[in-house]
């Protein structure tokens, strides 16, 4: 089991550096949002493909995973790839000046891969002790995932949708899920993980893997996703407004 550990180590390792170099042929540091979604399926295909044995539990795993990444990749992909640098990122470049590239290197593609093995941990758990036959703790995280498959995907298709057809590029999107959560797609991320957990909770050491809902609901709650965004919007009239009767992560009913 342990070779399966080490062995995803260094394949993100070299996976990021990878995205690191064409981020730098690009000019484009933003492409690392890219290689996000991605990177988990490289991680639950390997220790999949490279575990002793293999289970219902496992497959299913691997499968959501997969499914997951590839639609987030391909998202980002279409939305990003020939557009200018994200804000984030140009705001990163001009404070490190000409230390963007060492620091690029380290505080974004690194970072990201140590959030990544992190997150991904109880994926690698579960297809390297995949455990017996299914529970009714797998119904359970298949519901949450599933609850949160559905948050992001549609959370992201209204904004595109929303962002293609608005006339007012100062108007805000307050329709359809974004009615209940002022964030639907990092609220569902962020639940896919918890259902993930959840069907680690049937292996061995699987409460060990707690930790990757928790980081990733604490990166999106507190650090790179919700408050990113938050601040863009802190002075915006239409924003606030909307923030005083929406929920800024966990979908409930507007205060009308």
């Amino acid at each position: 089991m342990l070779e399966i550990f080490y062995g995803t180590i260094a394949l993100v390792i070299a996976y990021f550096i990878i995205f690191f170099i064409i981020a730098q042929i690009k000019n484009d540091n933003s492409i690392v949002d890219i290689a996000w979604g991605l990177g988990f399926v490289i991680v639950a295909i390997y220790s999949f493909a490279n575990a002793p044995n293999h289970s219902i539990r496992s497959i299913i795993v691997t499968t959501l995973v997969s499914i997951w990444g590839l639609r987030l990749s391909y998202h980002l992909f279409k939305r990003n790839w020939n557009s200018s640098e994200d804000f984030r990122y140009q705001k990163m470049r001009k404070k490190w000046g000409k230390k963007v590239v060492i620091k690029s290197f380290w505080r974004i593609f690194m970072v990201q891969a140590f959030f990544l093995l992190i997150i991904s941990y109880p994926v690698v758990l579960v297809n390297a002790n995949p455990g017996g036959s299914l529970q009714i703790f797998d119904l359970l995280a298949f519901v949450v995932w599933g609850i949160g498959f559905f948050f992001e995907v549609v959370g992201d298709k209204q904004l595109r949708d929303f962002i293609a057809e608005r006339n007012n590029k100062r108007e805000i999107m307050t329709q359809g899920l974004w009615k209940y959560t002022r964030h639907p797609n990092y609220f569902g991320e962020a639940t896919m993980w918890w259902g993930i957990f959840l069907f680690a909770l049937n292996v061995d050491l699987g409460i060990t893997t707690i930790i990757s809902p928790v980081i990733i609901t604490w990166l999106l709650l507190f650090v790179s996703g919700v408050p990113l965004l938050e601040k863009k919007y802190a002075n915006n009239k239409r924003y606030q407004e909307y923030a005083q009767r929406t929920n800024k992560f966990f979908p409930w009913f507007p205060n009308e």
